[in-house]
């Protein structure tokens, strides 16, 4: 039973990544599976559960990586790690990217308020350690929206040779927003970053993202530009 629910939700994961959420119906999903359209309604109930299905799955494995990791002595290489680790999965993993951060309450599932609490963690610690600029509560806020409105930028309008090098820059950029740093970043590279993402962002707001996601990104994006 659970090997049959598991096939439906990997064939599902490989139609998004070529088709997308819109395109894929419960057909298609059948036929890649090799089942019925009575076994999808058993499981799943409609599309709808089966795409909210397909976002746990996708958190259930991101989760599984950062589960694994123990913290280090230097929280910094940690803060740096995960978003590294988050950026990483969104590249990989387009399709179930999309859907764990692209729809309603995605935020509310109890695995992403896990990924929360363990970035709150990681910058808890660097409050202890006098590095923090803000609470860790607003600067978990700031990080991860500046996370996913990065990835699902890449994922849309910037993926190419320089996507490593862009998500480092945006990565240092915010973390310099919130830390005490020792040394400053590279303002003009940042500025020339931030604009980039700034133009993609007004000119293609990413649907993925909630209002308010979407508002504090674009002003932070405006700070450093």
């Amino acid at each position: 039973m659970n090997d049959t629910r598991q096939q439906i939700l990997d064939a599902t994961a490989g139609l998004l990544a070529r088709l997308g959420a819109e395109a894929v119906s419960i057909r298609d999903v059948c036929q890649a599976a090799g089942v019925t359209a009575p076994t999808v309604y058993h499981h799943f109930g409609d599309k709808k559960g089966l795409l909210d299905a397909v976002a746990e799955e996708g958190f259930t494995r991101y989760l599984r990586t950062k589960r694994a990791r123990k913290p280090s002595g230097d929280p910094l290489a940690d803060l740096r790690r995960g978003w590294n680790d988050h950026i990483g999965f969104a590249l990989e993993h387009p399709a179930f990217y999309r859907l764990m951060y692209g729809t309603p309450n995605a935020e509310a599932r109890p695995p992403a308020r896990e990924g929360h609490r363990a970035l709150v963690a990681i910058l808890d610690r660097l409050a202890a350690a006098g590095r923090l600029r803000l609470p860790p509560e607003e600067a978990a806020t700031l990080i991860h929206t500046g996370s996913v409105g990065t990835a699902l930028s890449l994922l849309s309008t910037l993926d190419g040779p320089g996507t490593a090098e862009l998500a480092e820059r945006m990565r240092e950029a915010l973390f310099a927003a919130v830390l005490h740093r020792d040394e400053p970043p590279e303002d003009e590279a940042v500025r020339e970053l931030a604009r980039t993402l700034l133009a993609s962002l007004s000119a293609r707001p990413a649907r993925e993202l909630t209002p308010g996601e979407h508002g504090i990104m674009l002003e932070l994006l405006q700070k450093l530009s």
